[in-house]
């Protein structure tokens, strides 16, 4: 497999607190790579490295082997980023934030296209505003992929919504893999990770624990806990001490 994104020993403090400690994996190109872990556990700091938003105190990042700090302006041309809590002005319409975001691209994509697929079409004049949540988290999407980028960092996309919406979120996170986006997915849901995630980095206070596939990593949780059968929950709990969100 060809990695398109690579990590090693990324280390990055705020002050006395060490945010991420010598974290390393790879994204493989087609994958839905999960970074998994609580709140405060070092996720976000981490794909914000990846992204160019923020400095590593130390260690090495390459995205389609460009430096995200050194070679940002080239960098968002080919990777789409949905924030976390990113919420846009609340008289702005649909199809007017979709412009303003495409003129920011060499080659984006239609925004005609994105809406039917992402199932907007029909609000193309709503204000912001006006949106439900998983109106909003469609929207997020679309502007993550308004650049044509090959991969997608998607950053607790699903947090807040109700589980219908969750769910249609994720059958449109299958759907943007499909179309041959690579997603890295951030997340705490652990019916999420199981769900979407063809591998995990599981980190914990910082570090990474384990990188596996969800269904290796509850084959040996359930080895561990001598049953039958395991979760990806139970999997996270053995590997970190801690209990989770889970939805």
């Amino acid at each position: 497999m060809t990695a398109v994104i690579e990590v090693q020993e990324l280390h990055k403090r705020y002050g006395d607190k060490v945010a991420v400690d010598d974290v390393s994996f790879r994204v493989d190109e087609g994958e839905i790579f999960g970074i998994l872990g609580s709140n405060g556990a070092g996720k976000t700091t981490t794909v914000e490295c990846v992204e160019g938003l923020r400095r590593a105190d130390r260690g090495t990042i390459r995205v389609f082997g460009l430096d995200p700090v050194r070679d940002r302006a080239e960098l968002t041309q080919r990777l789409g980023v949905q924030l976390q809590g990113a919420h846009l002005p609340e008289k702005l319409r649909v199809g007017e934030a979709l412009d303003l975001y495409r003129s920011f691209y060499r080659r984006p994509a239609d925004p005609a296209d994105l809406m039917a697929a992402l199932g907007l079409d029909g609000i193309r004049d709503t204000r912001f505003g006006k949106l439900s949540g998983g109106q909003q988290q469609r929207l997020s999407i679309a502007l993550a992929l308004i650049g044509n980028p090959r991969v997608a960092v998607l950053d607790e996309l699903t947090t807040g919504l109700d589980p219908r919406a969750r769910r249609e979120t994720w059958r449109l996170i299958e759907d943007v893999r499909a179309s041959g986006v690579t997603i890295l997915l951030v997340t705490h849901f652990m019916d999420e990770a199981e769900r979407l995630c063809d591998r995990v980095a599981v980190i914990d206070a910082g570090r990474v624990v384990a990188v596996d596939t969800p269904a290796a990593l509850t084959k040996r949780a359930a080895a561990d806990l001598g049953v039958e059968r395991a979760t990806l929950e139970d999997a996270f709990v053995a590997l970190t001490g801690e209990t989770t969100d889970v939805h």
